[in-house]
């Protein structure tokens, strides 16, 4: 049986992009609060752009802050699908969940480097590329949002007595459509209300946050998992009663304990059969409660 804490290392990424990011937002608020709320040579409105702060003395440390955010987010989708390939997480179990996991890492690699190159640059030297790669950022993140929303979802039609892909796939739907529809009011105040525009473009920032810490609790559903335990083709063998008979014997021997007077369950780790929908043989939905 894995260690507790096996395959841990790669759960702190997105942590630490979440983390760095909250950081450098709170350290150029701060900043621009600290020195009085100073108008910037880029600045147009009384509210600042964070690239406004960002274009001044802070430039360093706002660039560090987006290459590490943008190569943390990048890195959480990519280990999120070799979990899956891997068999440490749920796996797809069509080719079109796998589709949409690709496309969400192309996404992604392109807002983080629309993050990093927004941050070089800046709003005050190339105001015209810095907005064209804002563009890029916004649209990178939204569209992998999108299509890492719907992965889940379809996953969660062959597993839903897994609790806590569930919450997972409803938490980052939530966190999703509410940054999407707050970036397309900032795509609008942006040219008609600066002031607003500049309270928006705070608010998804640091609600970006919130969305890398949902690839934290992704990625921490692997956490002593072993290589293969969740493979595809494992568990489409555990549909048949033998097999459930076969991942009985295993979770007697491996430890693994079931719920109190609920007997034996007719699958792992949450797994009841219903992959594809097709039911396993002798497997009562009704009796066989969320376990996670």
């Amino acid at each position: 049986m894995p260690h507790s804490h096996q395959h841990w290392l790669y759960v702190w990424i997105p942590l630490v992009g979440a983390v760095v990011w909250f950081a450098t937002l709170l350290a150029l608020l701060v900043t621009w609060l600290a020195q009085g709320r100073p108008k910037y040579v880029s600045q147009e409105g009384s509210i600042t752009y964070i690239s406004d702060v960002g274009a001044d003395i802070l430039k360093p440390l706002f660039i560090v802050g987006c290459v590490i955010t943008g190569v943390s987010f990048f890195l959480a989708l990519s280990i999120e699908r070799w979990l899956r390939h891997s068999g440490r997480l749920v796996p797809n179990m069509r080719t079109r969940e796998r589709v949409f996991s690709v496309l969400a890492i192309l996404a992604s690699f392109v807002g983080g480097a629309g993050l990093i190159l927004l941050s070089i640059f800046d709003t005050k030297r190339h105001p015209s590329i810095h907005r064209l790669f804002l563009l890029i950022f916004i649209l990178g993140v939204g569209l992998s949002a999108i299509f890492t929303v719907i992965e889940y979802r379809w996953i969660s039609h062959d597993f839903y007595e897994i609790r806590k892909l569930k919450i997972a796939y409803r938490v980052k739907g939530t966190i999703a459509t509410l940054l999407i529809l707050l970036a397309v009011a900032f795509a609008v105040a942006l040219y008609q209300a600066k002031n607003v525009g500049a309270v928006l473009e705070w608010v998804i920032a640091f609600g970006y946050t919130f969305y890398l810490l949902t690839f934290f609790y992704d990625l921490r559903m692997a956490k002593g998992v072993r290589k293969g335990e969740m493979d595809r083709d494992r568990l489409l063998a555990m549909q048949g009663g033998e097999g459930m008979r076969e991942a009985r014997r295993e979770v007697n021997e491996t430890g693994r304990t079931y719920p109190v007077g609920e007997g034996q369950p007719g699958g792992v780790n949450g797994f009841n059969g219903h992959a594809n929908g097709v039911h396993a043989a002798g497997n009562d939905r009704a009796a066989n409660r969320r376990w996670w």
